[in-house]
């Protein structure tokens, strides 16, 4: 997998790595320090042997985004103004909705499947399940039956009333006649 970073930080970060490996230092503090594997280091070495291009900056793989850091910001802003504002019933943003603002508005289409990645991965927002609630959902009935009803309901510890012992200690006994301790069972020899 590529490393996080532009073509040119990577480019500077393995010329770096090369320029301390040739200094004498170790390379496990080099690794460490670039956070690299050390086997990158060596085949850094060899790239920069190979010629003065070796270490050069690759373009980043995949064809080109559609839509630049200002389209995204737009979006993002686009976005925050709700999906009412943008003519929809709810405020529900779905990955079907998202792409058609994006096509209306940029001119772009996209697959919903990678509008979900845009959403999480570029603009860093997470997916959220709507809360339902029923329409006939009466808030102050709601209350009213915590208040009144459910302390009503809840069940309260015993006060003063014995309990059982536990069933699960083998030294006690819950079933009469022996209502207490057991004695327990001595093998024999014979």
């Amino acid at each position: 997998m590529r490393p996080l970073g532009t073509a040119e930080e990577l480019q500077r970060r393995r010329i770096r790595g090369v320029e301390l490996m040739d200094s004498g230092q170790s390379h496990t503090k080099i690794a460490e320090i670039l956070g690299v594997d050390r086997g990158s280091l060596y085949r850094w070495r060899t790239m920069a042997r190979s010629g003065p291009d070796g270490l050069l900056a690759l373009p980043h793989p995949g064809a080109p985004r559609h839509l630049d850091e200002a389209q995204l910001h737009e979006l993002e802003f686009l976005l925050g103004q709700g999906a009412k504002a943008h003519g929809w019933p709810n405020e529900l943003w779905t990955s079907k909705r998202v792409a058609n603002l994006i096509q209306k508005f940029f001119g772009v289409q996209y697959h919903e499947g990678h509008v979900r990645k845009i959403i999480s991965k570029l603009l860093h927002w997470t997916s959220q399940k709507p809360e339902c609630r029923a329409r006939e959902r009466d808030e102050a009935e709601i209350e009213r039956w915590k208040q009144e009803e459910f302390p009503r309901i809840k069940k309260k510890p015993r006060t003063g009333a014995p309990r059982w012992p536990s069933s699960t200690n083998p030294d006690t006994c819950s079933i009469p006649p022996c209502g207490g301790r057991m004695r327990r069972a001595v093998k024999r020899r014979s």
